[in-house]
């Protein structure tokens, strides 16, 4: 939306919208449902994600009065926002969020307290230039030799609790575990915990919350305390050169560049990461247990698929991470999400809606440990600010769900009220408790259990990994050489409901996958797909059409969209050609649903070879335009596509003549216009006899890489550590996309326009190249 003209100062602000109320810092009105947010209210503190919708949905970026903060809620905004710490800059992170009084600085400046810059608030060069002196601890390799001691401390405090039925596990052990953990890996001596619970406590208020008078001058005695105390221990770590732990690395590095990790910034970081590694972990570990228990069907799949752990835990961090927000300000006047912020705005970015946004995940709402871009949530940040000690808490994580599932799989949660520290940023329950009966704990018949524990590799879960099993509930020709194939969960459960243009990987029994579209009706309940035998294909149809039967049971992944409709536009074409009619039957029947205008335009050999004729005839008559070649029907693109529409999107799916021809026949529309998806990756694979090798520089993380001419770049970032999502890994779908900050592109993807190519600013790893000798990316 755009302001109207009667009111050039708003528009020329960049204001989306058009209500009256307290006009914003930019001149635009706020609406009423900004002006009443507060964080501090009852439903963001329950549910940030959900007291969001309606930012998501209307005003995904809006200025808050209350708060003194614009509110960001989108995925695409926060994504953005992390990926530019020059505009945006993190300075205001840790500032606190409620101004303290004057009461509560005379007690911290009584306890010479002087917190400065941390990796987490630190503006460039400064930032990247002390991340890179501090990485090496938080490699794969090193991380992994603190998994044995996360395992014992885990399972001593599980054995303390198992034969007695009730626990409260936060208090028991997702609290004192991570916090040993963290100090393990300071290497801080295990001392005081109860005191650095409250410690931890006090510094979140301090910094995020919104205590009273009263609480400030409390909370600054316990963050004078935590200051001081730690200051106490960094002197004694500085006493012994020899001891082991990323302090003592800090403290060396300190000796070695006292110019780039100084005295104040070791004592700043002390007491920093005691909170960071510490407080998110723990807290995040509450949360997966308590969605998971609360979905009993869940828990007993995932104590059924233990393989499933890593993507769950993913998952959890997505749906109902520890951190929910993050704050930034920005250095000059910048348009986020259409809304001009002028510099020196602060914006309150928040992760937890984010992760919730049904534009980049399917059915955000939904706790599916089958999801396999969950990995691409925001709770970890994104950029050169992404979380070092991702991989940490991961590994905590997984080790307690390992450890309980394997365990004490009859677990459950107690009723109970849930309660939440207040503040904006950071979020898990109190408490957590759960009870279970101890005669039915599988290790009083087989003593094996207690070790038979199963590990992963440390880092992000592989989406290769993470497989749904379905069942076959109907399998019958849906035209000539199609097969239409129904599948439902074994359990007897609703499947997830597909997003009009998303599909299924199905997995073939020799580990190959096959991608097929969703069909609909998308609230079925179950999943169905239509497939073509193509007899010249690569067998997977073959396959399909030769064993697929009723009660089979088979392996899939997903569902996942890169075809997704834009809901937005004012009318629609919808072209399929043959059995590309699969994605777009989806897409008529939700625009029907919209109310939204739209013409579908179906062509193929014959009325014999065209899925679907009696469902689309009574579905979609009145829009349905069929093209069967046998009757001597053509499909006359020039003339549909001869003019412009106005406000129009076309949406087409069909061989890939049918999709050239498109492109074609659509160059004198308005860019994106157009939006195909294709059937094969022809011309995307790597050749390494025709290949050369190049450089690529990353930007954000300060490292050059040599790719070699037998490997792609995107495998190429994965071997260093770099995370990058893909799907497809064939140039089709768009999901390793990175932007191009230098260079020349050699684009082999089918996903970019002829413009997006010209323009050199992005490209997909899994199978583009250099030109020439070096590329520089924004990574």
């Amino acid at each position: 939306m755009t302001s109207a003209p009667s009111q050039p100062a708003a528009e020329a602000s960049g204001c989306p919208f058009h209500r009256a109320g307290e006009p914003a810092p930019n001149g635009c009105p706020v609406s009423s449902q900004a002006a009443a947010f507060d964080p501090f209210d009852r439903p963001y503190q329950l549910d940030p994600a959900e007291a969001l919708r309606w930012s998501r949905d209307q005003e995904p970026v809006f200025w808050s009065p209350r708060l003194g903060y614009w509110v960001v809620s989108r995925y695409d905004d926060i994504k953005a926002i992390f990926r530019d710490n020059h505009t945006f800059s993190p300075s205001i992170a840790l500032e606190k969020i409620t101004p303290p009084s004057d009461e509560a600085l005379a007690v911290l400046k009584r306890y010479d307290y002087g917190m400065h810059r941390t990796l987490v608030n630190e503006d460039e060069p400064a930032h990247m230039a002390r991340r890179r002196e501090l990485l090496d601890a938080f490699t794969p390799e090193a991380l992994e030799a603190h998994a044995p001691m996360v395992r014992r401390l885990v399972r001593e405090r599980l054995d303390a609790i198992i034969d007695r039925g009730r626990a409260d596990l936060v208090a028991e052990l997702f609290w004192e575990v991570p916090l040993t953990v963290a100090l393990h890996f300071l290497g801080v001596p295990e001392e005081d915990m109860e005191q650095l619970r409250r410690f931890s406590v006090a510094h979140t208020l301090n910094t995020w919350g919104r205590p009273s008078p009263a609480q400030q001058v409390e909370v600054a005695e316990g963050v004078g305390r935590f200051w001081q105390y730690s200051g106490e221990v960094l002197r004694r770590m500085q006493a012994r050169p020899n001891g082991h732990g990323w302090m003592h690395d800090m403290i060396a590095k300190n000796r070695e560049k006292p110019d780039v990790v100084t005295d104040s910034y070791l004592h700043s970081m002390m007491m920093a990461i005691i909170v960071a590694a510490h407080e998110t972990t723990a807290l995040a570990t509450a949360n997966a247990f308590r969605q998971l228990l609360s979905r009993p069907a869940v828990w007993a799949e995932l104590c059924a698929n233990p393989a499933l752990i890593p993507a769950a835990a993913e998952e959890c961090l997505r749906h109902s991470g520890s951190v929910v927000a993050w704050r930034r300000i920005a250095t000059r006047e910048v348009a986020v999400g259409g809304v001009t912020i002028p510099e020196g705005g602060r914006i309150l970015m928040v992760t937890a809606s984010a992760n919730h946004d049904p534009r980049h995940f399917e059915n955000p709402d939904e706790l599916d440990i089958y999801r396999d871009n969950a990995v691409d949530h925001l709770t970890f940040g994104y950029g050169s600010h992404q979380c070092m000690g991702k991989n940490l808490g991961r590994l905590e994580m997984r080790i307690f769900l390992e450890e309980f599932t394997r365990r004490l799989p009859h677990l459950e949660l107690e009723e109970q009220t849930f309660t939440f520290l207040p503040n904006t940023s950071f979020r898990g329950p109190e408490a957590l408790r759960v009870r279970w009966d101890p005669a039915r704990n599988p290790e009083r018949r087989d003593p094996a259990v207690r070790n038979a524990q199963r590990d992963f590799p440390i880092g992000a879960p592989e989406s290769r990994a993470i497989v749904r099993r379905v069942r076959v509930t109907r399998a019958a020709p849906e035209a000539e050489g199609i097969l239409g194939v129904t599948l439902a969960d074994p359990a007897g459960g609703r499947l997830p409901a597909g997003s009009p243009g998303a599909h299924l990987d199905l997995v073939l029994p020799n580990g190959e996958t096959r991608k097929y579209s969703l069909c609909g009706p998308a609230d079925s309940g179950d999943w169905r797909l239509a497939v073509l035998r193509e007899p010249e294909g690569r067998g997977g149809s073959r396959w399909v059409h030769e064993t697929v039967t009723e009660g089979l049971a088979l392996e899939v992944r997903g569902p996942r969209n890169h075809f997704r409709l834009d809901e937005g536009a004012e009318r629609y074409l919808l072209i399929a050609g043959g059995i590309g009619i699969t994605p777009i039957i989806a897409m008529a029947d939700r625009l029907k649903a919209l109310g939204k205008p739209y013409e579908l335009h179906y062509a193929g050999r014959g009325r014999d070879t065209m899925a679907f004729l009696g469902r689309l005839e009574r579905d979609h008559g009145a829009a349905l335009r069929l093209y069967p070649r046998a009757e001597g029907a053509r499909l006359d693109l020039a003339t549909l596509l001869a003019e412009p529409r106005e406000g129009s999107l076309i949406y087409a799916c069909g061989p890939e003549r049918l999709l050239d021809a498109l492109a074609r026949q659509t160059r004198h529309w308005p860019e994106g216009s157009l939006h195909v998806e294709h059937f094969s990756a022809e011309g995307t694979a790597l050749d390494p006899e025709r290949e050369h090798a190049f450089q690529v520089a990353l930007a954000d993380s300060d490292l050059t890489l040599e790719v070699p001419r037998d490997r792609t770049l995107l495998q190429t970032l994965r071997a260093a550590g770099i995370d990058v999502p893909s799907d497809c890994e064939e140039g089709l779908c768009g999901s390793c996309q990175v932007a191009v900050l230098d260079g020349e592109v050699d684009h082999r993807d089918k996903v970019l326009t002829a413009s997006e190519r010209e323009g050199q600013d992005r490209l997909m790893t899994c199978c583009s190249r250099a030109r020439g000798k070096r590329l520089v990316l924004a990574l």
